[in-house]
């Protein structure tokens, strides 16, 4: 049986129930057995009274019927004597059959005196069939003595049985008074013998032995009994054997041993006068003495039962203060280890993160009123709570500790990041500058690499502001379109010329969530360029929903397992704390945290045939109209705002969204770069979905450059008007053929340069020169 898990209550009722058990079953034990005894005492008189005197009258009576039955079969007549005999013995075997029936007789009698009754009843009932045999004397003298002597055999061994009393000495007297019965049995015996000798005339064969061998044995039996008896009962029967009805018998008993034929002067009337005698005497003496026995019986009982009711009701008190002191020990024992149980699971399941909770929200917590000393006693248990003091005060301040630890490097990784962003800044600041003074395509393109990896460093120096539980300095005033948004996120991956941007329907983002919404879409789908074959493409499609705006990113690669989506999804459904153990999942957790700022929910799907799904469903509260495109939008105030990048900075022509962009390349098989018109050598394209013209990057026929003087030369006014037409004209011209090829593919997102959003504070006027396909405004971060 394994108790290592049973409650401490079960175990200390275990250990209170087995003695507590052994303790009562000896006291119940002790107390039977003492008490059976002293109930056997008590039993005494009820035996002695319901049969030993009935049994007693029985066996006189009997005794008196084989005398006359003997003595009718030596005769030739029949004794009128007989018959009132019989009448006087089936009174007396008729009182004894229903004591013996009795229940007051058998509650008191032992198993062995149950049997010797029905012994005794089954050898009177044989009594009738006997008598018949003596009135037809189909049976002799002999077979009439051994007839009537068995059911009195039988009588005295009942007597015998009834001595089986606690006390010793009880049973010698008792078993003494048996003997001297049946001492007193022989005599009537040999009265019946010589009874029926007298009246034939002469001994039966064999009936002088018998007499002497009877004689014998009554006083053998007599000298016996006595001997067992206590003082005074001796002394009493010693007197009563100095009697002269004791000694006239004794004379003519010796005289019937010595002669074997009948004595010639053996005087009858004397013989049966001292018999008779004889016989009523020692009956007194064996009731005298049975009632002397039976009244001592009773206080022997009486005190036996005395003592067993003290030591029944000291045993019981025992057994009471041993429950009691177990119970109150136990109770104790108990209610201190649950309450150090207790102490532990409220410091392990509510303090202790109750202190790391207020902690990490910037409270300040007092570690002497959160792991107060809890009071035990000085015992192995008060030990165990003193040390479990030790290690409550030790773990609050090990989590105080820990958090403050947190913060510090929270602030370092804050600090970090603003320096960075601040660098970076500059960096995409004079990007910028240079950009627009360059006229070299080569230098132009690696200019906007280096503008690419400048806007992912800033993704990624936001990052640490975000680990740090900060917000990041992105902000606009007004909305920006959700198409706008998407290309800021898509400008933010290194992969960008895998994103295909499909249907997107018309919408705009409040200017609040604007930052980062473009950093979670740009979390996701560098996720979904990064996980999955370079080969494959990821869509991004965004719609309108009843509840808000849902943007889809969708990747082709090898999808996740159900379980891998399902811990996914629920790192993603709430805002979890920074774990630098779990690095390998960053993006989920900056993700995360971005969706719950804005109580935007963001849920990874089974894509089909293959991948995943990425479903950012933008709340109903940050989403509005699409703002007005162009400088009319912007100066007319009400709907106009500074656009994100300088690719939106449109006149009012709609935005292309239902077409998927393709990837033009010029005729050496490069890539089509899009840039500010007007700025280095090439040829105009036709203009793209967003009405600028699209310039073809191709280098003429090699041709020395003019030394550059020291000092510029001057142009003519007229230079300078044709020049400014030419280019006005030709912008123009490709703004029409914008309007006209709306349903064209979108431009390109390979080899484009990426550039971020504008700080809505940040008025300064639209470049017209400029047109690349996505935005890199110059920002600040707060």
């Amino acid at each position: 049986m394994n108790t290592r898990d049973w409650p401490i209550r079960a175990k200390l009722t275990a250990l209170v129930i087995g003695p507590v058990s052994a303790l009562l079953a000896l006291w119940i034990f002790a107390t039977t057995l003492t008490f059976g005894p002293a109930l056997d005492l008590l039993a005494a008189r009820t035996l002695l009274y319901d049969l030993g005197r009935p049994g007693e009258t029985v066996v006189a009576e009997l005794q008196r019927e084989r005398r006359l039955s003997v003595v009718e079969l030596a005769g030739t007549t029949d004794l009128p004597a007989l018959t009132e005999q019989r009448l006087r013995t089936d009174r007396a075997v008729a009182d004894l059959r229903r004591r013996i029936d009795g229940d007051d007789l058998r509650d008191a009698a032992g198993d062995l005196l149950d049997t010797r009754l029905d012994q005794l009843a089954g050898a009177l009932d044989a009594l009738p069939a006997g008598r018949g045999f003596i009135d037809r004397r189909q049976v002799d003298r002999a077979g009439a003595l051994g007839l009537y002597s068995g059911m009195i055999s039988s009588a005295f061994q009942a007597f015998s049985a009834m001595a089986t009393l606690p006390d010793m000495q009880l049973n010698r007297e008792a078993l003494a008074l048996t003997a001297l019965g049946r001492s007193r049995e022989l005599l009537g015996q040999t009265d019946a013998l010589l009874a029926g000798a007298l009246t034939a005339g002469r001994y039966a064969e064999g009936e002088h032995a018998q007499v002497v061998q009877t004689i014998n044995n009554q006083r053998f039996l007599a000298e016996t009994a006595v001997a067992d008896l206590p003082g005074p009962g001796r002394a009493a029967y010693q007197r009563l054997t100095e009697g002269e009805a004791f000694v006239r018998l004794r004379g003519l008993q010796d005289s019937l041993v010595r002669t074997p034929d009948l004595p010639t002067r053996l005087d009858v009337r004397t013989w049966e006068a001292s018999q008779a005698t004889v016989q009523r005497e020692l009956r007194d003496f064996e009731l005298s003495q049975a009632d002397g026995l039976a009244e001592r019986s009773v206080p022997m009982a009486v005190g036996i039962l005395i003592r067993l009711a003290a030591a029944g009701l000291l045993g019981l008190a025992a057994i009471v203060v041993c429950v009691l002191v177990a119970l109150r020990v136990g109770r104790s024992l108990a209610r201190r280890l649950t309450g150090v149980r207790t102490a532990a699971l409220e410091m392990a399941e509510q303090r202790l993160p109750d202190v790391v909770a207020r902690l990490r929200r910037g409270e300040e917590v007092d570690v002497a009123r959160e792991a107060p000393e809890l009071d035990h006693g000085a015992d192995e248990i008060g030990q165990v709570g003193r040390a479990f003091n030790e290690v409550r005060r030790t773990a609050v301040q090990a989590a105080v500790d820990e958090v403050t630890l947190r913060r510090g490097l929270n602030d370092v990784f804050l600090n970090i990041a603003r320096r960075s962003q601040g660098l970076v800044h500059r960096q995409l600041a004079l990007l910028d500058r240079l950009e627009r003074h360059t006229e070299d395509p080569d230098e132009l393109a690696g200019l906007f690499q280096v503008d690419h990896l400048a806007t992912r460093l800033r993704r990624h120096a936001e990052d640490l502001v975000i680990l740090a539980g900060a917000a990041p300095g992105r902000g606009w005033r007004n909305p920006v379109a959700t198409v706008d948004v998407i290309r800021g996120a898509i400008s933010e991956v290194e992969s960008y010329d895998r994103v295909d941007v499909g249907e997107v329907q018309p919408a705009g983002v409040l200017g609040r969530a604007v930052g980062d919404v473009i950093h979670l879409l740009a979390e996701l789908i560098e996720n979904a360029t990064a996980f999955s074959p370079p080969g494959t493409r990821v869509d991004v499609t965004g719609q309108a929903v009843s509840n808000g705006y849902a943007i889809e990113v969708t990747d082709h690669g090898l999808g996740m397992s159900p379980q891998a989506l399902d811990d996914a999804n629920r790192r993603l459904s709430r805002s979890p704390d920074f774990d630098p153990a779990d690095s390998a999942r960053l993006g989920h957790f900056v993700v995360a945290r971005l969706a719950a700022r804005h109580g935007v929910r963001v849920q990874l799907r089974p894509a089909t045939p293959g991948g995943v799904t990425a479903v950012v469903l933008v709340p109903a509260d940050l989403v509005t109209d699409e703002p007005a495109v162009g400088p009319a939008g912007r100066d007319g105030g009400s709907t106009g705002d500074q656009r994100m990048a300088k690719v939106t900075r449109l006149s009012t022509l709609p935005r292309p969204r239902n077409a998927r962009p393709t990837r033009d390349r010029s005729e050496s098989g490069t890539p089509v770069l899009p840039f500010a018109a007007g700025r280095g050598s090439g040829v105009e394209a036709p203009a793209d979905g967003d009405g600028l013209p699209r310039r073809v990057r191709r280098r003429g026929p090699a041709r020395p450059r003019p030394a550059v003087a020291d000092t510029p030369a001057p142009r003519p006014p007229e230079e300078v008007r044709r020049t400014m037409s030419a280019l006005q004209a030709g912008t123009a011209r490709g703004r029409r053929d914008g309007a006209r090829a709306m349903t064209a593919p979108t431009v390109p997102l390979a080899q484009v340069k990426p550039i971020g959003p504008d700080r809505a504070d940040e008025s300064s006027p639209p470049e017209p020169s400029v047109a690349p396909d996505l935005p890199n405004a110059t920002e600040r971060d707060a």
